[in-house]
């Protein structure tokens, strides 16, 4: 079908597909209207921060998700050229990234690109601002945690002021330094610690630019959409209650103390964490919390929209 495109997320963590077409509503609270949706949890980067590749057990997992994928895009008769996938940090890191994606092809049909930190803030940008109210456009730091990396992008009114993409991810934070169930207080100290210094690279990069914080945080991916929707108890799950929320720094205070008194096997329990996320959102808490703590933000944004719908736009800039 000419007018439908499939984007494909393939992260760290979590790979995603939207199978859209424009909107016609000009009423529409997005630029899209969805036709199909899925994503997989793959943990394609498990093991990457000690190992430097992706592990064989990693990557069949992901292929598998890629075949499911390829049979949706079959169903909805899309053409190849309407086929936009991107790989992130997990395959951009990786000694034997690009021989995955040549498996992928040979595996799926589906060719994908690996895209720099900077085309990922971009295009996450793009996907975020196309459902973020205008007030909080205007000078925002949009936030995107992936499995293997953070982009910290400074943007007002859709511009990107700058962006720097840091190699501060839940999943290398949970593989360094998650070893006790519940969170013992050593190991979640020792993720803020780590994010602590990731954020010391962000703000000296700022610095290079312009010393101001932007008024409004806002975050997208998996770990913060997830926190939202716990906190809002949302099941099933709703992206257009989770963009544009507000949890205001008590609130997510309350929810960290609430989180990290449980065990791996009582957060699996909540109906709003799905599997796969019950220990990542452990290190969701700690880059949250440790970003308002030094950048003095009392609550944050959360947007469901970012890197998979920005690079579904952009599909349509490029033909």
């Amino acid at each position: 079908m000419p007018n439908i495109h499939a984007s494909i997320d393939i992260g760290s963590n979590t790979f995603r597909l939207l199978i859209a077409r424009p909107s016609t509503d000009a009423k529409a609270t997005q630029p899209w209207e969805t036709v199909d949706y899925a994503h997989r949890i793959t943990r394609l980067g498990q093991g990457l921060h000690g190992s430097g590749m992706l592990s064989e057990a990693g990557i069949e997992r992901a292929i598998h998700a890629l075949k499911e994928f390829k049979r949706l895009i079959d169903h909805h008769k899309i053409l190849p050229q309407h086929i936009h996938a991107v790989a992130t940090a997990a395959v951009r890191e990786a000694e034997n990234g690009s021989c995955f994606t040549e498996l992928a092809q040979k595996e799926t049909g589906i060719e994908i690109s690996i895209i720099s930190g900077e085309e990922e803030a971009s295009r996450s940008l793009l996907g975020a601002a196309s459902v973020l109210h205008d007030k909080t456009r205007r000078d925002m730091l949009l936030f995107d945690i992936g499995g293997g990396s953070t982009e910290f992008i400074r943007a007002r009114d859709n511009n990107i002021t700058d962006a720097i993409s840091c190699k501060l991810g839940v999943v290398r934070l949970v593989e360094a330094h998650l070893h006790s169930d519940p969170p013992s207080e050593n190991d979640y100290q020792a993720m803020k610690e780590s994010v602590h210094n990731h954020l010391a690279e962000v703000s000296s990069f700022w610095k290079c630019t312009s010393t101001t914080v932007p008024e409004i945080m806002v975050g997208t991916a998996g770990t913060v959409t997830t926190l939202a929707a716990v906190q809002m108890n949302l099941t099933p799950y709703d992206p257009q209650k989770v963009n544009n929320h507000r949890m205001e720094s008590d609130d997510f205070y309350q929810l960290r103390d609430q989180l990290l008194a449980m065990t791996h096997e009582q957060r699996e329990t909540i109906p709003a964490i799905e599997a796969g996320r019950a220990d990542l959102i452990i290190a969701g808490l700690a880059i949250i919390e440790t970003m308002m703590e030094e950048w003095h933000y009392n609550g944050l944004i959360t947007v469901d929209a970012g890197l998979l719908e920005g690079n579904w736009i952009n599909s349509y800039a490029i033909e």
